[in-house]
């Protein structure tokens, strides 16, 4: 069965806080400029909505979209900047460490063939515990190794 873990909230509130500012900038440019080139109050309504909208859809997306798919063929890592290898194979990983990269506490895929998927916890919603939990039942499953109950 797939397990979906998405963004955590502070990490979703800070991306579109800079993304709000962005917007509300560039619409206060927009703003000036269609004042000193004369133009139409309906050009900076349209970019002011045009922009908004942009906004509300990378909310959408932040909220919706998995960072981290784990199924029983294997995973897939989206919107983590040098996460390494983004997708693979639980045949193809040798083992997981837990590690701290700069400060952030991460889990690390490491492959056969010396290649690593790196993966902040911090970034994912819910505990960290349920996540390496599931992560470890995964990879055990991929491996062919059925829990004794």
């Amino acid at each position: 069965m797939p397990s979906d873990y998405r963004l955590s909230a502070p990490v979703t509130v800070r991306i579109l806080g800079a993304a709000l500012v962005a917007a509300g900038l560039l619409v206060g440019l927009l703003a000036v400029a269609a004042a000193v080139l004369d133009w139409s109050g309906a050009v900076t309504m349209v970019a002011a909505v045009a922009l908004w909208a942009v906004v509300a859809v990378l909310a959408l997306l932040l909220r919706l979209a998995p960072v981290v798919r784990l199924d029983d063929v294997g995973y897939r890592v989206r919107w983590v900047r040098g996460a390494g290898v983004r997708e693979g194979r639980w045949k193809d990983v040798e083992d997981v460490v837990a590690t701290t990269v700069q400060g952030a506490r991460c889990v690390v895929l490491r492959h056969r063939d010396g290649r690593t998927t790196t993966i902040p916890v911090d970034l994912l919603s819910g505990s960290v515990e349920t996540f390496v939990d599931d992560l470890r039942e995964h990879l055990n499953r991929g491996h062919g190794y059925r829990p004794v109950r």
